[in-house]
């Protein structure tokens, strides 16, 4: 028998996509929260969900598990990176478009996510996925697969064969190496602010050049 029921009013459908984002961002607000506070190897989903006041099946409607409501924010942040990189001129090299975009990238992070959760339990969610051994593994294992996509879209921006010519993934395995860099002594540090990172990762890239040199000319040598 066909089914006669009217298709929802798309004012329907949109009150109902907005519930269920405004459920998904409680849930992901929850999540992190009761994870900076207590350790996310002590928090259980029964924990997350009685915060929101919901089911556990609703939790993993939106999650498949409680690492990807760990990771749900940064995925946001690197596509926000990402949307940046994509935007800068072409006339800027590799290096120079990348450095660019990471800084812009911070400037506006707060506005990128303030629908979403506050930019300062994004920082101490990164700050514990920095120091958490389980996602520190994950996150490593992610950044590869970013890795790939960034030198992907820098052999385009610069008309390359990504996997005929190194030189895109080279570029972009030096500027991850110092981004790594950066967020592990951030990590370590006492000021867990957007403007601190984004100083520091401003002072590490400007390294890369540097230290890419010939001759650093340090004691060794001059011995």
């Amino acid at each position: 028998m066909t089914d006669r029921r009217p298709a929802p009013s798309a004012p329907a459908a949109g009150l109902r996509e907005r519930k269920k984002r405004r459920t998904r961002d409680a849930l992901l607000r929850a999540s992190l929260l009761l994870f900076v506070s207590q350790g996310y190897e002590e928090t259980t989903v029964d924990e997350i969900t009685d915060a929101v006041d919901v089911s556990q099946r609703t939790f993993f409607r939106y999650f498949a598990n409680k690492e990807e409501a760990a990771f749900a924010v940064q995925d946001l942040v690197e596509s926000h990176f990402v949307s940046a990189l994509r935007s800068r001129p072409a006339a800027e090299g590799p290096l120079a478009a990348m450095r660019a975009a990471v800084l812009g990238a911070w400037d506006t992070v707060e506005e990128a996510l303030s629908e979403v959760v506050p930019v300062d339990l994004y920082m101490r969610s990164y700050r514990l996925i920095e120091s958490t051994p389980a996602l520190l593994a994950l996150h490593l294992r992610r950044s590869t697969e970013l890795e790939e996509r960034i030198a992907r879209l820098i052999a385009e921006r610069e008309g390359l064969d990504v996997d005929a010519d190194p030189r895109p993934r080279v570029a972009v395995a030096a500027f991850s190496g110092v981004m790594r860099v950066t967020g592990r002594l951030w990590g370590q540090g006492e000021d867990t602010s957007v403007a601190t990172i984004r100083r520091m990762a401003e002072a590490h890239l400007d390294q890369i050049g540097p230290a890419l040199a010939t001759d650093w000319g340090g004691p060794a040598r001059q011995a």
